[in-house]
């Protein structure tokens, strides 16, 4: 792989480059204002790792030629881990709660009705789930590379850990995906439309910045952990060691059958599983499978989600939810 950006270039020139850098150098804690000066000299000044930054901004400039390996090799990992932190606070303290303002602003409420509102409701489930993603990070996948840091195998393998939150990035790309297909379908009626069509792409914008962090997570930063596991465990440490099998994914495009129509229209009614069995003859088991169905189905995973989906196409009518 040949990088695109080296430590003699100057960082204006990095970041006039590519409109993406403005997201990392602020990650990083550099500012704006630094003249001329090239990256390493503009990287010293900030007190942050110059081969790091390089190793970020290469990857982020060309991700699918990008060799995680390779970079790992200049990667100080406790800069690269402040990095992401510093993402997640950019985006659960910033980011989102700024698209939801301008979310509120955009859509009539008073015309919207219900539909209006299970908008907000959506998008708060989303964001609620990029956080909980990210405070997973936060609190137990970080800890466990910095106990490793210090020299100590916890008794978890790093691949257990990542085992039980991988889904996670699947599943916030999966409702980012329906997000938007949401407001694209229902938005009501009297909507400022440029107001609305300007949020939504800053949702294509905050769903891109998303998705190339979790990748980022998942190769770079996977992979400097993985070297410093198998040092640490060379040095002779050692411990119980763990493994769960994680769960495929897949998606269909066939049509809801009849039944499964009365379980989403159920659901959108506000039911649980437990009444929605009892009010159509059947198991919980069975509600529980159904639903599962659905979800394949129509890739929609919230109940937010399915509600308007019922709305729209006529399953309930918006007096009943």
């Amino acid at each position: 792989m040949t990088e695109k950006y080296h430590r003699n270039d100057p960082m204006s020139d990095v970041i006039s480059d590519d409109y993406r850098m403005l997201q990392l150098i602020n990650r990083f804690g550099i500012t704006l204002g630094f003249g001329d000066h090239s990256v390493a000299d503009t990287c010293s000044a900030a007190g942050v790792d110059t081969a790091t930054f390089l190793a970020v901004v290469n990857y982020v400039k060309d991700e699918t030629h990008s060799r995680p390996d390779a970079l790992a090799d200049v990667v100080s990992l406790p800069a690269l881990m402040q990095y992401l932190k510093n993402s997640h606070s950019y985006f659960v303290d910033y980011r989102l709660p700024h698209i939801r303002r301008q979310l509120i602003e955009a859509i009539d409420y008073s015309a919207g009705g219900r539909i209006a509102f299970l908008i907000l409701r959506f998008y708060d489930e989303w964001a609620a789930e990029v956080a909980r993603h990210m405070e997973y990070e936060n609190t137990s996948v970080h800890p466990y590379v910095e106990r490793l840091l210090h020299g100590v195998l916890p008794a978890e393998t790093f691949e257990s850990i990542v085992c039980r939150h991988e889904d996670s990035h699947s599943s916030i790309e999966k409702s980012i995906a329906e997000l938007k297909s949401i407001i694209i379908k229902y938005s009501p009626t009297g909507t400022n439309a440029q107001h609305l069509s300007d949020v939504l792409m800053e949702i294509y914008m905050a769903e891109e910045d998303l998705l190339l962090h979790c990748r980022l997570e998942d190769t770079l930063f996977a992979e400097c952990v993985r070297r410093l596991e198998r040092e640490v465990r060379q040095r002779g440490t050692t411990a119980d060691i763990g493994n769960n099998e994680c769960p495929a994914d897949y998606s269909s495009n066939e049509e809801l059958s009849e039944r499964e129509k009365e379980i989403v229209a159920e659901v959108a009614r506000g039911l649980s599983n437990k009444a929605i069995a009892e009010a159509l003859f059947i198991s919980v088991n069975t509600v529980m499978t159904h639903r599962r169905n659905i979800s394949r189905k129509l890739s929609i995973h919230s109940t937010a989600g399915l509600t308007i989906y019922a709305i729209a196409n006529g399953l309930v009518s918006l007096e009943e939810v």
